[in-house]
């Protein structure tokens, strides 16, 4: 473990809603600007670096909600995700200089492209995932031109533009750094070439460092094989004691209604990083490790795999992925302001040590 590095830690706004109990909608807290500021604010006190803010067909419009909750904080930065084939390069990249500039360089970018099939038709996509990657490989390529050149001219399969003024200057320099997350051989390459952090889902350590390995060769062909980094997106639940994390942990996921258990169970069945949360979800008794559980894989779909313990369980759990590799971690937990807190409280302290 490099123990040099500062571990940055990113949290998660519930633009889709929360909850203290996936069985009881009493239990839900509704979207709301109160409820998302409530979050950042939680995140920002805690010592949280950034704030993911999602993109699915549940949630309120990232752009928009990214955008009052940094001018309601003073230091937190929006990891805001973006989908191929919904804004125009062009707009896009002008868009995220204009944030970049407003906030001086309080923004990353998250890419996305392994929405459902279904999914992205009901948006209006009609190509297949492989070619939304491709579509965004391509947005990419844009976007970083569109910041540095001046007279872009770019004729690709999606998009053209034909000299368009430079836009407006980025505060980072040359540009936001690049988040994705994704299990597929072309998330991969495309990450390799392009993302200044490379995100995994929860799994073990052991594979996870492998994995890390892999990465680096590929990043090494575009000569960024340490240039590359690694973060591990997780939830949280954690507690004073383990006895209390284990019960909080049961009582989040016990008596979901079956019929959205089953609904859960074919959501982002296209993605290979959720086919593997789905195959981690097989484990017995829910452990992966005796501190990494896959419970809430069954209640929602993507990014389920959690640590489970009392602060320093978590945090060693936590440590052990440092160890494989990683030196940062996006994560989440319910409700999320209360997590939040919990964490920066209890757990943070453990791990800037």
């Amino acid at each position: 473990m490099n123990n040099n590095k500062k571990i940055q830690f990113g949290w998660f706004i519930p633009t889709l809603g929360d909850t203290t109990a996936f069985s009881d909608p009493s239990k839900n807290i509704p979207q709301s600007m109160e409820h998302f500021e409530r979050v950042a604010l939680a995140a920002e006190d805690a010592g949280f670096d950034y704030v993911l803010v999602p993109v699915t067909p549940y949630c309120w419009d990232a752009w928009v909600t990214a955008s009052f909750l940094i001018a309601r904080t003073t230091k937190l930065k929006a990891l805001i995700a973006v989908k191929p084939g919904i804004i125009h390069p062009l707009a896009q990249a002008r868009m995220f200089s204009t944030f970049d500039q407003l906030s001086q360089g309080r923004i990353y970018v998250n890419l996305i492209a392994g929405l459902s099939e279904k999914d992205a038709y009901a948006e209006g996509s009609i190509v297949s995932k492989e070619a939304r990657y491709e579509q965004l490989e391509e947005e990419v390529e844009l976007m970083k031109r569109l910041w540095t050149e001046e007279g872009v001219e770019y004729n690709g399969k999606y998009y053209q533009v034909h000299g368009p003024r430079k836009t407006l200057e980025n505060f980072q320099q040359p540009h936001p750094p690049f988040f994705l997350g994704g299990g597929s051989a072309q998330a991969a390459e495309i990450s390799a070439k392009h993302s200044a952090v490379h995100l995994f889902w929860g799994d073990y350590p052991e594979r996870i460092a492998e994995q890390i390995k892999e990465m680096r060769e590929r990043a090494a062909k575009y000569g960024r094989g340490e240039e590359i980094e690694f973060a591990m997106r997780l939830q949280i639940i954690c507690r004073e004691t383990e006895e209390e994390a284990w019960a909080a942990a049961d009582a989040l996921v016990t008596g979901a209604d079956p019929t959205w258990l089953s609904e859960v169970k074919t959501m982002m069945a296209e993605s290979v990083a959720n086919q593997r949360q789905k195959e981690l979800s097989q484990t017995v008794g829910r452990k992966m490790t005796p501190h990494l559980w896959t419970g809430i894989t069954e209640v929602r779909p993507g990014a389920g795999v959690a640590v489970v313990g009392n602060p320093q369980q978590v945090a060693d759990q936590l440590l052990a992925f440092v160890d494989a590799g990683c030196s940062g971690f996006c994560l989440s937990g319910y409700p999320h302001h209360e997590e939040a807190e919990r964490f920066g409280r209890l757990v943070m302290p453990l791990l800037n040590r």
